[in-house]
């Protein structure tokens, strides 16, 4: 038996599976706190036995597609918790379901699609999900235990002979799904009513590939709601098909049944329509025909549309090896169909015709097939019409839409996207149908222009993947409008709201926007969620004020914030998420750049002026300027000339009036010693300026003497003397100055200008002119002293 020729059956059986197994594992995962600690994924890693690293916790473990061959207990003994385990797409033969005795909370098992050919049972086992489809089984692997799993919804099963006693087993069980794949040599030992006893509300059965139906089967199931088959051939029989014509019939004696799928079909265009024609009356409501193959003509035939329960028609994947058909005779059977809902997709259709009579139809469906402008021109007979689908077919002009739609009174709802649509405006009026509430262009090659031609009432509008560069200044007001995808375009700016006085949601990721405006919020202040990532930011001062106005806005309406905002330019920044990109204010606002400047030069200015006046700069700089003007002149004068010696000992520097005392006590202690005086009277040059003598006479002495009293710091030319004196020591690199403290100087009288007067007090030792004469003789051998003992120094050099 080919087993593996099933590998191709329907997808609708997969999805149901899929949608088990998420729901069992979404329903886990939201039990545990660490996800990944529990669910193990070993699937396609080439396994040839169960791995024996898995954790203990682990509860979901899927090793399917690999080449495992043998299940054992202890391969999944320590595994307490295990809820699902799926082992499909192996090489397992032999299965004792006893193997699964300690993992008494395992709920889901798959063993589709192995080479099992006999099982044993374990009467423990209480699953909800049981997979056996798929594997090359004789007789049905139901076990006398499989009555105990009281839980049981899906049951996938696998055979080539059918029997009545094994269904029997299971009859008890209410069973949600039951999957049953036949073999390819079914049909050989055939019990018609074997299936009679099977309690199920869904039954999928999938009959052999490639093989001319010619079953008697009994599928009438009395308790299915939901009637699901697979690989139905009959292309030889002249008579119509008969086997399966009888199998439809019989559908009529199970009056609960309303859902009828049938995948994978082979047959005439005759038997094609004969089948719409068997289910139309039947209490049927909900009929699905996917992937079908048709061959020949279908014969022009009456069409009885009377007595159906049918609500909705559903036809995918449709081709013909016809290259000449009656078109016409095809579109009116299904144009006249009295259902509500109606699908014809991907059958390379070309056109539909309008109705002949107002029509029931609510819901259309016509995607991927290659309609033209053409579809249901001047058409007044779908009046009832409110969803309509004409996504991916060959549309080319929007005013044939618009024009299209104007007759469709209840249309709400239009799906025009995945075409190749446009608009001229100078093509003509653009009046749409006025109940249009929500419109999808998207993937077009429409542009701007767009927006002059919407409709007035529509609410969620989707034109995304455009060549859309900007939104033009005036449009129609949108005044409903509450949804915007213009994603995928190349617009500059985000939308101003007052066209859009009610949008809340927009779309508008992946453009060319790269300062979006910072007023973009208090324009649009209904606003619950902007989807803006994706565009080429530059992070410069402009969009400072744009990622200002995010951080007040919650982090919910901005969708894939901050991820998939970053910034593109300049080079440094590029990759930066706007939410790290910081930029000072002081930098970006050129006012008050200019203003801050100003300021600071203000106070700047304010500071040097206060620091000049208080310590009298603008006369240490007059005095440096002569100073500077001295020493050039005596620069100029000949070498020979300055080659001279130290004339004086001492230069005297005090008060007029203190003179009294300088001449009557200070030069007759001194000068009785042969000590050499120069005092200003009797030494400086006339002609010379002040300042040029003074200069001399400290540099033609050894030493300053510097007579202080609150009237030397009254003078002027005192505190002149004592400026070049001062600098006179650190030019010449030796102490010359000696202080004689005549009369006590309060700090408070020292004028501010007087500051190396004051440091000179603070850090220097001086001599202070004792009241009493008895301490005169101690002042002046103390003077003297120091006067006499620079005097042995510099006789020494």
């Amino acid at each position: 038996m080919n087993i593996w020729s099933y590998k191709m059956m329907r997808t609708n059986s997969s999805i149901f599976h899929f949608a088990i197994i998420f729901m069992l594992i979404f329903e886990t995962r939201t039990q545990l706190s660490d996800e990944s600690e529990f669910l193990v994924n070993r699937s396609k890693t080439g396994l040839f036995h169960v791995p024996k690293d898995l954790s203990l916790k682990t509860t979901i473990l899927d090793i399917s597609q690999n080449y495992i061959s043998e299940l054992h207990t202890s391969d999944i003994l320590s595994l307490s918790k295990l809820r699902i385990l799926v082992v499909s797409h192996n090489r397992i033969q032999y299965l004792d379901i006893s193997v699964f005795k300690f993992n008494q909370e395992l709920e889901y098992l798959d063993l589709s699609h192995n080479a099992l050919g006999k099982i044993s049972c374990h009467p423990t086992l209480n699953l909800k999900h049981l997979d056996l489809s798929f594997n090359p089984f004789d007789h049905l692997p139901i076990c006398k235990e499989f009555v105990n799993m009281s839980q049981l919804e899906f049951l996938g099963l696998s055979a080539t002979w059918l029997q009545k006693s094994s269904v029997l087993l299971i009859a008890p069980l209410h069973i949600n799904k039951v999957l049953l794949v036949l073999g390819d040599t079914y049909g050989e030992e055939e019990d018609p009513e074997s299936l009679h006893n099977l309690n199920t509300e869904s039954l999928h059965i999938v009959f052999p590939r490639r093989k001319e139906f010619s079953f008697t089967l009994d599928v009438s199931v009395s308790t299915a709601v939901s009637l699901e088959l697979s690989n139905i051939k009959c292309v030889l029989d002249d008579n119509g098909c008969s086997y399966f014509q009888d199998i439809l019939s019989k559908l009529q004696k199970n009056s609960r049944l309303s859902n009828l799928t049938l995948n994978n079909i082979e047959t005439t265009w005759n038997f094609f329509i004969m089948i719409l024609q068997l289910v139309w009356p039947t209490s049927i409501e909900y009929f699905s025909i996917t992937n079908v193959k048709l061959q020949g003509r279908p014969d022009l035939r009456y069409f009885d549309y009377s007595n159906t329960s049918l609500k909705a028609l559903s036809i995918h994947h449709v081709v013909s090896d016809a290259f000449s058909l009656p078109q016409s005779y095809i579109y009116e059977i299904l144009s006249n169909m009295n259902i509500q809902n109606f699908t014809v997709s991907d059958t390379h259709m070309v056109h539909m015709v309008c109705p002949s009579q107002i029509s029931p139809f609510l819901y259309l469906d016509f995607s991927n097939n290659l309609l033209t402008d053409m579809v249901f021109k001047n058409c007044g007979n779908l009046v009832k019409l409110k969803t309509l689908n004409l996504q991916m077919n060959q549309l080319k002009e929007l005013v044939s839409i618009v024009n299209m739609t104007k007759r469709m009174k209840s249309l709400q709802q239009l799906d025009i996207s995945q075409n190749s649509l446009s608009y001229d405006e100078n093509e003509g009026n653009c009046t749409w149908t006025g109940s249009l509430l929500n419109l999808n262009m998207s993937s077009n090659i429409l542009t701007e222009s767009v927006f002059r031609c919407l409709p007035p009432k529509i609410r969620k509008l989707d034109l995304h993947n455009n060549r859309i560069r900007s939104i033009p200044k005036p449009i129609m007001k949108l005044e409903a409008l509450q949804e915007l995808n213009v994603a995928s375009n190349s617009l500059a700016h985000l939308p101003d709201c007052g066209t859009f006085s009610s949008l809340s949601v927009l779309i508008i990721d992946s453009n060319s926007i790269s300062n979006p405006s910072a007023d973009f919020f208090q324009s649009c202040q209904k606003i619950r969620s902007i989807r803006a990532g994706n565009n080429p930011f530059q992070c410069t001062c402009e969009l400072r004020e744009f990622v200002q106005s995010l951080g007040r806005v919650s982090h919910e309406v901005i969708e894939g914030w901050p991820d998939s905002y970053k910034c593109d330019y300049p080079e440094n920044y590029k990759g930066t998420l706007l939410k790290d990109f910081h930029v000072s204010q002081l930098s970006c606002n050129t006012t008050l750049l200019l203003i801050t400047i100003g300021v600071t030069m203000l106070v700047l200015t304010a500071t040097v002026t206060t620091l000049c006046i208080y310590f009298d700069l603008p006369w240490y700089l007059r005095m440096v300027c002569q100073w500077t003007q001295t020493r050039r002149r005596a620069r100029n004068i000949p070498l020979e000339e300055v080659q001279r010696t130290l004339q004086f000992h001492a230069f005297i520097s005090y008060s007029g009036h203190d003179s009294a005392w300088v001449k009557s006590e200070l030069l007759p202690n001194l000068e009785k010693e042969g000590i050499r005086i120069c005092l200003h009277e009797r030494s400086f040059v006339p002609g010379k300026s002040i300042v040029e003598n003074i200069i001399n006479c400290i540099e033609k002495s050894y030493k300053s003497i510097f007579v202080l009293s609150p009237n030397f710091v009254q003078s002027e030319w005192c505190h002149y003397e004592l400026y070049f004196a001062h600098h006179n020591l650190f030019h010449e690199g030796f102490d010359n100055l000696i202080l004689i403290l005549l009369e006590p100087i309060p700090q408070y009288s020292i004028p501010s200008n007087y500051h190396k007067l004051k440091n000179l007090m603070a850090q220097r030792t001086y001599l202070q002119w004792p009241k009493e004469k008895s301490k005169h003789g101690l002042f002046w051998a103390n003077l003297r002293a120091s006067i006499n003992i620079k005097l042995m120094e510099q006789a020494k050099k």
